[in-house]
Protein backbone atom coordinates (compact mmCIF):
# COMPACT_ATOMS: atom_id res chain seq x y z
CA UNK A 1 0.00 0.00 0.00
CA UNK A 2 1.16 3.55 -0.94
CA UNK A 3 -0.78 6.99 0.08
CA UNK A 4 -1.04 7.56 -3.43
CA UNK A 5 -3.14 4.93 -4.05
CA UNK A 6 -4.99 4.37 -0.53
CA UNK A 7 -8.02 5.86 0.93
CA UNK A 8 -8.29 6.26 4.79
CA UNK A 9 -10.94 3.54 5.50
CA UNK A 10 -9.79 0.72 3.64
CA UNK A 11 -6.36 1.59 5.28
CA UNK A 12 -7.65 1.28 8.64
CA UNK A 13 -9.14 -1.90 8.39
CA UNK A 14 -5.27 -3.03 8.25
CA UNK A 15 -3.75 -1.27 10.81
CA UNK A 16 -1.87 -3.38 13.24
CA UNK A 17 -4.25 -1.41 15.61
CA UNK A 18 -7.28 -2.57 14.06
CA UNK A 19 -5.68 -6.18 14.19
CA UNK A 20 -4.81 -6.58 17.76
CA UNK A 21 -7.79 -4.90 18.73
CA UNK A 22 -10.02 -7.95 16.87
CA UNK A 23 -7.85 -10.49 18.46
CA UNK A 24 -8.51 -8.96 21.51
CA UNK A 25 -12.15 -9.17 21.14
CA UNK A 26 -11.65 -12.96 19.82
CA UNK A 27 -9.86 -14.20 22.39
CA UNK A 28 -11.95 -12.21 24.82
CA UNK A 29 -15.51 -13.73 23.54
CA UNK A 30 -13.17 -16.87 23.66
CA UNK A 31 -12.74 -16.92 27.04
CA UNK A 32 -16.26 -15.26 28.48
CA UNK A 33 -17.49 -18.61 26.49
CA UNK A 34 -15.40 -20.59 28.29
CA UNK A 35 -16.42 -19.06 31.58
CA UNK A 36 -20.25 -19.77 30.55
CA UNK A 37 -19.00 -23.21 30.29
CA UNK A 38 -17.72 -23.42 33.64
CA UNK A 39 -14.04 -23.91 32.05
CA UNK A 40 -12.44 -20.52 33.16
CA UNK A 41 -13.84 -18.37 36.57
CA UNK A 42 -16.19 -16.07 35.46
CA UNK A 43 -14.50 -12.89 37.18
CA UNK A 44 -10.92 -13.48 34.86
CA UNK A 45 -13.53 -13.17 32.14
CA UNK A 46 -14.85 -9.90 32.92
CA UNK A 47 -11.40 -8.63 34.05
CA UNK A 48 -10.24 -9.43 30.99
CA UNK A 49 -12.92 -7.84 28.83
CA UNK A 50 -12.58 -4.49 31.19
CA UNK A 51 -8.71 -4.03 31.05
CA UNK A 52 -8.54 -5.08 27.67
CA UNK A 53 -11.30 -3.34 26.51
CA UNK A 54 -10.09 -0.37 27.98
CA UNK A 55 -6.82 -0.60 26.86
CA UNK A 56 -4.30 0.45 23.63
CA UNK A 57 -2.60 -1.82 22.35
CA UNK A 58 0.82 -0.76 22.49
CA UNK A 59 2.21 -1.81 18.63
CA UNK A 60 5.87 -1.09 18.97
CA UNK A 61 5.69 -3.14 22.51
CA UNK A 62 4.31 -6.14 20.47
CA UNK A 63 7.09 -5.42 17.81
CA UNK A 64 9.56 -5.83 20.76
CA UNK A 65 8.15 -9.42 22.21
CA UNK A 66 8.17 -10.52 18.93
CA UNK A 67 11.51 -9.97 17.91
CA UNK A 68 12.41 -12.42 20.58
CA UNK A 69 9.62 -14.78 20.40
CA UNK A 70 9.72 -15.03 16.81
CA UNK A 71 5.86 -15.59 17.06
CA UNK A 72 3.48 -12.99 16.76
CA UNK A 73 0.41 -14.20 18.31
CA UNK A 74 2.95 -15.01 21.26
CA UNK A 75 3.66 -11.41 21.72
CA UNK A 76 0.79 -9.96 21.61
CA UNK A 77 -1.11 -12.51 24.24
CA UNK A 78 2.40 -11.61 26.58
CA UNK A 79 1.51 -8.17 25.41
CA UNK A 80 -1.86 -8.69 26.92
CA UNK A 81 -1.04 -10.28 30.02
CA UNK A 82 0.80 -6.93 31.07
CA UNK A 83 -2.28 -5.39 30.77
CA UNK A 84 -4.69 -7.67 32.22
CA UNK A 85 -2.40 -9.37 35.38
CA UNK A 86 -2.79 -12.92 36.32
CA UNK A 87 -6.04 -13.81 34.81
CA UNK A 88 -4.53 -13.53 31.49
CA UNK A 89 -3.51 -17.00 31.86
CA UNK A 90 -7.02 -18.09 31.31
CA UNK A 91 -6.79 -16.56 27.27
CA UNK A 92 -6.06 -18.55 24.62
CA UNK A 93 -7.07 -21.63 26.59
CA UNK A 94 -7.69 -24.73 24.00
CA UNK A 95 -6.85 -22.15 21.03
CA UNK A 96 -4.00 -22.27 18.09
CA UNK A 97 -3.17 -19.20 16.49
CA UNK A 98 -4.64 -20.24 13.33
CA UNK A 99 -7.96 -19.94 15.34
CA UNK A 100 -7.07 -16.27 15.78
CA UNK A 101 -5.41 -15.42 12.99
CA UNK A 102 -7.87 -16.82 10.15
CA UNK A 103 -10.75 -15.75 11.69
CA UNK A 104 -9.41 -12.14 12.36
CA UNK A 105 -8.20 -12.03 7.96
CA UNK A 106 -12.49 -13.22 7.85
CA UNK A 107 -13.57 -10.08 9.90
CA UNK A 108 -10.86 -7.95 8.06
CA UNK A 109 -11.66 -8.99 4.56
CA UNK A 110 -15.63 -9.15 5.38
CA UNK A 111 -15.17 -5.50 6.37
CA UNK A 112 -13.70 -4.69 3.27
CA UNK A 113 -16.08 -6.32 1.56
CA UNK A 114 -18.39 -3.96 2.87
CA UNK A 115 -16.45 -0.77 1.71
CA UNK A 116 -16.55 -2.19 -1.83
CA UNK A 117 -19.91 -2.98 -1.94
CA UNK A 118 -20.15 0.48 -1.01
CA UNK A 119 -17.56 1.79 -3.61
CA UNK A 120 -19.88 -0.77 -6.48
CA UNK A 121 -23.07 1.23 -5.10
CA UNK A 122 -21.38 4.70 -5.45
CA UNK A 123 -20.50 3.36 -9.44
CA UNK A 124 -23.62 2.38 -10.41
CA UNK A 125 -25.54 5.21 -9.50
CA UNK A 126 -23.23 7.41 -11.43
CA UNK A 127 -23.53 5.19 -14.35
CA UNK A 128 -26.96 5.10 -13.71
CA UNK A 129 -27.36 8.63 -14.19
CA UNK A 130 -24.88 9.35 -16.98
CA UNK A 131 -26.66 6.34 -18.86
CA UNK A 132 -30.30 8.28 -18.76
CA UNK A 133 -28.59 11.11 -19.64
CA UNK A 134 -27.17 9.39 -22.97
CA UNK A 135 -29.76 7.21 -23.50
CA UNK A 136 -30.84 8.62 -27.15
CA UNK A 137 -27.11 10.12 -27.99
CA UNK A 138 -26.47 7.94 -30.71
CA UNK A 139 -22.99 6.82 -31.51
CA UNK A 140 -21.09 4.39 -33.95
CA UNK A 141 -20.57 0.77 -32.67
CA UNK A 142 -17.22 -0.64 -33.37
CA UNK A 143 -16.01 -4.27 -33.77
CA UNK A 144 -12.25 -4.96 -33.87
CA UNK A 145 -12.16 -1.41 -33.52
CA UNK A 146 -14.47 -0.49 -36.83
CA UNK A 147 -17.37 0.70 -37.78
CA UNK A 148 -20.50 -1.93 -36.96
CA UNK A 149 -23.40 -0.79 -36.89
CA UNK A 150 -25.04 2.30 -34.23
CA UNK A 151 -25.75 1.96 -30.89
CA UNK A 152 -26.12 5.13 -28.23
CA UNK A 153 -23.59 5.97 -25.66
CA UNK A 154 -26.58 5.46 -22.87
CA UNK A 155 -26.52 1.87 -23.96
CA UNK A 156 -22.81 1.82 -23.84
CA UNK A 157 -23.03 2.94 -19.97
CA UNK A 158 -26.11 0.80 -19.06
CA UNK A 159 -23.72 -2.37 -20.14
CA UNK A 160 -20.71 -1.34 -17.95
CA UNK A 161 -23.82 -1.01 -15.27
CA UNK A 162 -25.14 -4.64 -16.60
CA UNK A 163 -21.63 -5.89 -15.83
CA UNK A 164 -21.16 -3.52 -12.45
CA UNK A 165 -24.25 -5.47 -11.15
CA UNK A 166 -22.84 -8.77 -11.75
CA UNK A 167 -19.93 -8.08 -10.06
CA UNK A 168 -21.43 -6.62 -7.13
CA UNK A 169 -23.65 -9.82 -6.86
CA UNK A 170 -20.19 -12.51 -7.31
CA UNK A 171 -18.92 -9.47 -3.94
CA UNK A 172 -21.91 -10.74 -2.11
CA UNK A 173 -21.46 -14.31 -2.61
CA UNK A 174 -17.72 -13.89 -1.91
CA UNK A 175 -18.18 -11.58 1.07
CA UNK A 176 -20.16 -14.77 2.24
CA UNK A 177 -17.92 -17.67 1.55
CA UNK A 178 -15.08 -15.98 3.05
CA UNK A 179 -17.26 -14.46 6.55
CA UNK A 180 -16.19 -17.87 8.49
CA UNK A 181 -14.69 -18.29 12.27
CA UNK A 182 -12.68 -21.15 13.14
CA UNK A 183 -11.99 -21.71 17.40
CA UNK A 184 -11.46 -25.67 16.43
CA UNK A 185 -8.27 -25.61 18.06
CA UNK A 186 -4.55 -27.91 17.17
CA UNK A 187 -5.94 -29.85 13.92
CA UNK A 188 -9.18 -28.60 14.08
CA UNK A 189 -10.64 -31.55 16.20
CA UNK A 190 -12.02 -29.77 18.97
CA UNK A 191 -9.75 -31.71 21.39
CA UNK A 192 -9.45 -28.78 23.91
CA UNK A 193 -11.85 -26.22 23.01
CA UNK A 194 -15.77 -26.83 22.95
CA UNK A 195 -17.50 -26.18 19.45
CA UNK A 196 -20.10 -23.84 22.30
CA UNK A 197 -16.71 -21.36 21.82
CA UNK A 198 -16.76 -21.42 17.98
CA UNK A 199 -20.63 -20.58 18.13
CA UNK A 200 -20.45 -17.98 20.50
CA UNK A 201 -17.12 -16.20 18.84
CA UNK A 202 -18.47 -16.36 15.46
CA UNK A 203 -21.91 -15.09 16.42
CA UNK A 204 -20.31 -12.20 18.34
CA UNK A 205 -17.89 -11.35 15.46
CA UNK A 206 -21.11 -11.37 12.61
CA UNK A 207 -19.32 -14.91 11.00
CA UNK A 208 -20.57 -17.99 10.34
CA UNK A 209 -19.14 -20.82 11.58
CA UNK A 210 -16.04 -23.17 9.59
CA UNK A 211 -17.44 -26.84 8.87
CA UNK A 212 -15.08 -28.04 9.23
CA UNK A 213 -11.18 -26.36 9.62
CA UNK A 214 -7.86 -28.24 9.44
CA UNK A 215 -6.15 -25.98 11.94
CA UNK A 216 -6.43 -23.48 9.44
CA UNK A 217 -9.65 -21.80 7.11
CA UNK A 218 -9.90 -23.70 3.95
CA UNK A 219 -8.13 -21.44 1.39
CA UNK A 220 -10.36 -22.17 -1.22
CA UNK A 221 -12.88 -19.86 0.37
CA UNK A 222 -10.28 -16.99 -0.28
CA UNK A 223 -9.39 -17.78 -3.65
CA UNK A 224 -12.56 -17.25 -5.19
CA UNK A 225 -12.77 -13.91 -2.83
CA UNK A 226 -9.95 -12.64 -4.30
CA UNK A 227 -10.73 -14.42 -7.89
CA UNK A 228 -13.75 -11.81 -7.57
CA UNK A 229 -11.69 -9.13 -6.93
CA UNK A 230 -9.91 -9.96 -9.85
CA UNK A 231 -13.00 -9.99 -12.25
CA UNK A 232 -14.25 -6.83 -10.95
CA UNK A 233 -10.72 -5.30 -11.93
CA UNK A 234 -11.01 -6.69 -15.19
CA UNK A 235 -14.40 -4.82 -15.17
CA UNK A 236 -13.14 -1.90 -14.68
CA UNK A 237 -10.40 -1.66 -16.56
CA UNK A 238 -12.76 -2.99 -19.81
CA UNK A 239 -14.43 0.43 -18.82
CA UNK A 240 -11.20 2.45 -18.69
CA UNK A 241 -9.75 1.40 -22.01
CA UNK A 242 -12.91 2.03 -23.83
CA UNK A 243 -13.00 5.86 -22.57
CA UNK A 244 -9.31 5.92 -23.25
CA UNK A 245 -9.73 4.61 -27.14
CA UNK A 246 -13.07 7.56 -27.08
CA UNK A 247 -10.46 9.87 -25.59
CA UNK A 248 -8.02 9.71 -28.94
CA UNK A 249 -7.27 12.80 -31.19
CA UNK A 250 -8.70 10.94 -34.00
CA UNK A 251 -11.90 9.57 -32.13
CA UNK A 252 -12.74 12.34 -29.21
CA UNK A 253 -16.36 11.35 -28.23
CA UNK A 254 -15.55 11.18 -24.79
CA UNK A 255 -12.73 12.55 -22.51
CA UNK A 256 -11.71 12.74 -18.88
CA UNK A 257 -12.73 16.22 -17.31
CA UNK A 258 -9.60 18.25 -17.67
CA UNK A 259 -9.87 20.75 -14.52
CA UNK A 260 -8.44 24.40 -14.67
CA UNK A 261 -4.68 24.40 -13.87
CA UNK A 262 -4.22 20.79 -14.99
CA UNK A 263 -1.39 19.66 -17.15
CA UNK A 264 -0.62 17.43 -19.27
CA UNK A 265 2.65 17.08 -20.54
CA UNK A 266 5.89 18.56 -18.95
CA UNK A 267 7.02 19.89 -22.40
CA UNK A 268 3.70 19.82 -24.70
CA UNK A 269 1.39 22.53 -23.17
CA UNK A 270 -0.96 21.90 -25.82
CA UNK A 271 -1.65 18.01 -24.37
CA UNK A 272 -5.04 16.30 -21.98
CA UNK A 273 -3.74 12.85 -21.65
CA UNK A 274 -6.44 10.16 -20.19
CA UNK A 275 -4.02 9.68 -17.21
CA UNK A 276 -6.78 8.87 -14.69
CA UNK A 277 -8.22 5.79 -16.71
CA UNK A 278 -4.72 4.67 -17.87
CA UNK A 279 -3.78 4.72 -14.03
CA UNK A 280 -7.00 2.02 -13.69
CA UNK A 281 -5.29 -0.28 -16.45
CA UNK A 282 -2.47 -0.41 -14.30
CA UNK A 283 -4.22 -0.74 -10.64
CA UNK A 284 -6.62 -3.51 -12.69
CA UNK A 285 -3.06 -5.06 -13.38
CA UNK A 286 -1.58 -5.14 -9.54
CA UNK A 287 -4.92 -6.60 -8.45
CA UNK A 288 -5.13 -9.38 -10.98
CA UNK A 289 -1.73 -10.18 -10.25
CA UNK A 290 -2.56 -10.89 -6.83
CA UNK A 291 -5.31 -13.69 -8.05
CA UNK A 292 -2.41 -16.25 -8.72
CA UNK A 293 -0.73 -16.05 -5.48
CA UNK A 294 -4.30 -16.69 -3.45
CA UNK A 295 -5.19 -19.46 -5.99
CA UNK A 296 -1.62 -21.69 -5.19
CA UNK A 297 -2.76 -20.84 -1.45
CA UNK A 298 -5.13 -23.48 -1.38
CA UNK A 299 -2.48 -26.11 -1.68
CA UNK A 300 -1.40 -26.31 1.98
CA UNK A 301 0.49 -29.51 3.24
CA UNK A 302 -1.52 -31.80 4.98
CA UNK A 303 -3.78 -29.85 8.27
CA UNK A 304 -1.46 -26.42 7.35
CA UNK A 305 1.37 -25.14 6.80
CA UNK A 306 2.51 -21.43 6.43
CA UNK A 307 3.20 -21.04 3.16
CA UNK A 308 -0.29 -19.30 2.80
CA UNK A 309 0.65 -16.48 5.61
CA UNK A 310 3.15 -14.13 3.58
CA UNK A 311 0.95 -14.47 0.76
CA UNK A 312 -2.07 -13.20 2.57
CA UNK A 313 0.02 -10.58 4.52
CA UNK A 314 0.36 -8.80 1.58
CA UNK A 315 -2.39 -9.15 -0.35
CA UNK A 316 -5.12 -8.73 1.59
CA UNK A 317 -4.40 -4.95 2.16
CA UNK A 318 -3.06 -4.72 -1.47
CA UNK A 319 -5.63 -5.75 -3.28
CA UNK A 320 -8.73 -4.61 -1.33
CA UNK A 321 -7.21 -1.00 -0.79
CA UNK A 322 -5.88 -1.22 -4.51
CA UNK A 323 -9.87 -1.90 -5.65
CA UNK A 324 -11.33 0.72 -3.31
CA UNK A 325 -9.10 3.40 -4.84
CA UNK A 326 -9.77 2.47 -8.36
CA UNK A 327 -13.20 1.90 -8.30
CA UNK A 328 -13.57 5.75 -6.36
CA UNK A 329 -11.41 6.93 -9.18
CA UNK A 330 -13.30 5.33 -12.00
CA UNK A 331 -16.97 6.80 -10.31
CA UNK A 332 -15.43 10.06 -10.49
CA UNK A 333 -14.55 9.13 -14.18
CA UNK A 334 -17.75 8.82 -14.74
CA UNK A 335 -19.37 11.20 -12.83
CA UNK A 336 -17.30 13.94 -14.70
CA UNK A 337 -16.69 12.57 -17.96
CA UNK A 338 -16.81 15.18 -20.87
CA UNK A 339 -19.01 13.58 -23.65
CA UNK A 340 -18.89 14.80 -27.18
CA UNK A 341 -22.44 14.31 -29.38
CA UNK A 342 -21.16 15.87 -32.24
CA UNK A 343 -18.09 14.26 -32.51
CA UNK A 344 -19.99 10.76 -32.34
CA UNK A 345 -22.37 11.86 -35.17
CA UNK A 346 -19.45 12.86 -37.27
CA UNK A 347 -17.70 9.46 -36.52
CA UNK A 348 -20.91 7.95 -37.47
CA UNK A 349 -21.17 9.96 -40.83
CA UNK A 350 -17.24 8.85 -41.81
CA UNK A 351 -18.11 5.81 -44.31
CA UNK A 352 -21.30 7.61 -46.34
CA UNK A 353 -23.61 5.18 -44.66
CA UNK A 354 -22.23 1.94 -44.99
CA UNK A 355 -23.52 1.01 -40.93
CA UNK A 356 -26.50 0.74 -43.05
CA UNK A 357 -25.20 -2.78 -44.81
CA UNK A 358 -27.24 -5.50 -42.95
CA UNK A 359 -30.47 -3.78 -44.07
CA UNK A 360 -29.56 -3.94 -47.41
CA UNK A 361 -28.40 -7.20 -47.35
CA UNK A 362 -31.60 -8.42 -45.47
CA UNK A 363 -33.36 -6.29 -47.91
CA UNK A 364 -32.23 -8.48 -50.77
CA UNK A 365 -32.89 -12.12 -49.21
CA UNK A 366 -36.38 -10.88 -49.04
CA UNK A 367 -36.58 -9.56 -52.19
CA UNK A 368 -36.03 -13.01 -53.56
CA UNK A 369 -31.73 -12.92 -53.83
CA UNK A 370 -29.81 -15.53 -52.67
CA UNK A 371 -27.46 -14.66 -49.67
CA UNK A 372 -24.58 -15.10 -51.21
CA UNK A 373 -25.70 -13.05 -54.31
CA UNK A 374 -27.18 -10.56 -51.64
CA UNK A 375 -24.16 -10.46 -49.56
CA UNK A 376 -21.80 -9.98 -52.90
CA UNK A 377 -24.37 -7.21 -54.40
CA UNK A 378 -23.75 -4.93 -51.08
CA UNK A 379 -19.91 -5.77 -49.86
CA UNK A 380 -19.12 -4.54 -53.76
CA UNK A 381 -21.28 -1.29 -53.36
CA UNK A 382 -19.38 -1.14 -50.08
CA UNK A 383 -15.96 -1.63 -50.80
CA UNK A 384 -16.56 1.31 -53.27
CA UNK A 385 -17.06 4.00 -50.54
CA UNK A 386 -14.35 2.33 -48.38
CA UNK A 387 -11.53 2.55 -50.69
CA UNK A 388 -13.12 6.29 -51.27
CA UNK A 389 -11.16 9.35 -50.62
CA UNK A 390 -12.79 12.53 -49.38
CA UNK A 391 -16.79 13.29 -48.99
CA UNK A 392 -18.72 10.17 -48.94
CA UNK A 393 -21.81 11.71 -47.67
CA UNK A 394 -24.67 9.49 -49.26
CA UNK A 395 -22.14 7.80 -51.27
CA UNK A 396 -23.35 4.60 -50.37
CA UNK A 397 -26.88 4.98 -51.20
CA UNK A 398 -25.91 6.45 -54.59
CA UNK A 399 -24.06 3.39 -55.19
CA UNK A 400 -26.72 0.75 -54.50
CA UNK A 401 -29.22 2.66 -56.89
CA UNK A 402 -26.13 2.88 -59.51
CA UNK A 403 -26.39 -1.39 -59.01
CA UNK A 404 -28.66 -3.05 -61.97
CA UNK A 405 -28.47 -5.95 -59.76
CA UNK A 406 -29.68 -4.50 -56.69
CA UNK A 407 -32.54 -2.08 -58.52
CA UNK A 408 -33.87 -5.37 -59.56
CA UNK A 409 -34.67 -6.21 -56.35
CA UNK A 410 -35.31 -3.36 -54.67
CA UNK A 411 -36.71 0.90 -55.59
CA UNK A 412 -34.83 3.60 -54.48
CA UNK A 413 -37.40 4.99 -52.17
CA UNK A 414 -36.71 1.27 -50.10
CA UNK A 415 -32.92 1.96 -50.43
CA UNK A 416 -33.73 5.91 -48.78
CA UNK A 417 -35.68 3.97 -46.22
CA UNK A 418 -33.09 1.71 -45.25
CA UNK A 419 -30.78 4.63 -44.10
CA UNK A 420 -32.68 6.02 -41.44
CA UNK A 421 -30.99 5.66 -38.21
CA UNK A 422 -33.59 5.31 -35.75
CA UNK A 423 -33.97 2.30 -37.14
CA UNK A 424 -31.09 0.73 -34.77
CA UNK A 425 -32.24 2.22 -31.65
CA UNK A 426 -35.81 1.19 -31.61
CA UNK A 427 -35.26 -1.46 -28.68
CA UNK A 428 -33.01 1.05 -26.93
CA UNK A 429 -35.60 1.48 -24.44
CA UNK A 430 -35.80 -2.61 -24.34
CA UNK A 431 -32.60 -2.65 -22.97
CA UNK A 432 -32.76 -0.15 -20.46
CA UNK A 433 -35.83 -1.69 -19.09
CA UNK A 434 -34.16 -5.13 -18.25
CA UNK A 435 -31.00 -3.14 -16.70
CA UNK A 436 -32.73 -0.60 -14.82
CA UNK A 437 -36.38 -1.40 -14.62
CA UNK A 438 -37.58 1.59 -16.61
CA UNK A 439 -36.86 2.72 -19.73
CA UNK A 440 -36.87 6.61 -18.82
Amino acid sequence: MIPRYSRPEMVAIWAPETRFRIWFEIEAHATTALADLGVVPQEAARTIWEKGSAATFDVERIDEIERTTKHDVIAFLTHLSEIVGPDARFVHQGMTSSDVLDTTLSVQLARAADLLLADIDALLAALERRAFEHRDTITIGRSHGIHAEPTTFGVKLAEAHAEFARNRARLVAARAEIATCAISGAIGTFANIDPKVEEYVAEKMGLSIEPVSTQVIPRDRHAMFFATLGVIASSIERVAVEIRHLQRTEVLEAEEYFSPGQKGSSAMPHKRNPVLTENLTGLARLVRGMVTPALENVALWHERDISHSSVERMIGPDATVTLDFALARLTGVIDRLVVYPENMRRNLDLLGGLHNSQRVLLALTQAGLSREASYAAVQRNAMKVWEMRGDRTGQFAQNLKSDPEVMAALTPEAIDAMFDDAYHLKHVGTIFSRVFGRSA
